[in-house]
């Protein structure tokens, strides 16, 4: 890959031939990445090890629930995998406290629960857990980036339609809306626990919007869900029916490439102009669902329908109801990876999502003004995220 902020990240890089570079051995920094097997954590764990990424060569710790999936990258001497379940103090104690070396931790999981003040208890909860086992015994950590997202500017789901939001597009800047958000909750944590460290460990938060990327584990991947709906629509003879609002269909929307959240991590990790700042993410771009919609319905070969009028909206929480047998079928047909239903397509996100009644669009000021230059083609980054779920045999 190229790092095209080449310019910006001279300063890091100026400051890292400055360090002794020893205090790790071989690698210049140590990553947790803790969420591995999730969107980002899965670009994370690519990207990170690479031979031209600012900060090298990093070592990679990645913390998942669950084991290393086929897709996932291989363990080796830069990549190793720890299977823990940072719900549970003990286990979070018992495998991250041993990784001493650690220099960064990229904090890109959630659980998602049912009600806010469920998200906000188990997932503060799993942050804490983390900062408990790291902090005390990682000497040498420098920095701590926090994914949250769109909601800091949106409310958390109860909220939606209940408390009035800022005139898009969204800046940093905004002040927190009067509601409870579990993404307030992780950012007061990690200030409080930095802040008992006097400066000497900085931080980065980083808000995406919704995110193109690759991971079957995810429940928040848009694309694969997407790809699984038009694969049942090919497979059944019907139409690709558009499953959204007419705002979500005609208006601009933008998104946020996985790969580049990954690297926009990665810059404010090292670059000591990033530092100790909250930054949107998105790709710089925008673009139209009815735009995607075509591709996909190409892609998947059916015929599509557009936005028909409100009278015959439909919703894929209703059209893909009962269709489990028959993503059983075409895993076994096309030989695909074995998956089931639920695991790799979540319904209620494209109706969430493709529902919206408003343009939502962040900007990317700060970001550039700080030095980072990084950007995507939202349509060719469609593409690609396509590609790879039939790469990896996840959708025909």
């Amino acid at each position: 890959m190229s790092w095209w902020w080449a310019g910006a990240i001279g300063a890091a890089k100026k400051k890292i031939d400055e360090d002794s570079g020893e205090a790790t051995g071989k690698y210049q920094s140590v990553g947790l990445v803790v969420g591995v097997t999730g969107i980002v954590g899965n670009s994370l764990a690519e990207i990170l090890p690479l031979s031209d990424t600012p900060g090298g060569p990093w070592k990679v710790y990645g913390v998942s629930r669950r084991p290393l999936a086929s897709w996932s990258p291989t363990p080796g001497p830069a990549f190793e995998h720890v299977q823990c379940d940072i719900s549970d103090p003990d286990d979070a104690l018992a495998k991250l406290s041993p990784l001493t070396d650690i220099t960064h931790i990229f904090y890109v999981t959630w659980s998602p629960r049912f009600t806010e003040a469920e998200n906000r208890e188990v997932n503060s909860a799993m942050l804490r857990n983390v900062f408990a086992a790291v902090l005390p015994n990682a000497q040498n950590l420098q920095h701590v980036c926090l994914q949250t997202g769109r909601k800091h500017h949106l409310g958390s789901v109860e909220s939606f339609g209940k408390v009035e939001i800022p005139e898009p597009p969204f800046t940093e800047e905004m002040p927190r809306l009067n509601c409870p958000n579990f993404y307030y909750d992780l950012e007061d944590i990690l200030f409080d626990e930095l802040s008992k460290r006097d400066g000497e460990v900085s931080w980065s938060v980083h808000r995406p919007t919704m995110i193109f990327g690759f991971s079957p584990y995810s429940l928040m991947n848009i694309v694969g869900t997407l790809c699984v709906y038009a694969a049942i629509c090919k497979h059944e003879g019907s139409l690709l029916r558009w499953p959204g609002s007419r705002m979500t269909w005609e208006g601009f929307s933008d998104i946020s490439d996985a790969d580049l959240v990954a690297e926009h991590q990665i810059w404010a990790s090292v670059d000591p102009y990033a530092k100790n700042e909250a930054f949107n993410c998105s790709n710089g771009d925008v673009f139209k669902w009815k735009q995607l919609w075509r591709i996909l319905a190409e892609q998947f070969g059916v015929d599509y329908v557009g936005y028909e009028g409100e009278e015959n909206r439909v919703k894929l929480g209703e059209l893909m109801k009962g269709k489990e047998g028959v993503w059983d079928e075409i895993v076994a047909k096309y030989e695909l990876a074995p998956t089931k239903l639920n695991e790799i397509a979540s319904w209620w996100l494209a109706d969430l999502v493709l529902g919206t009644e408003m343009e939502l669009l962040d900007s990317m000021n700060k970001s550039k003004e700080h030095g980072f230059l990084g950007f995507r083609n939202t349509v060719a980054s469609f593409y690609s995220w396509i590609d790879k779920m039939k790469a990896y045999k996840i959708v025909p």
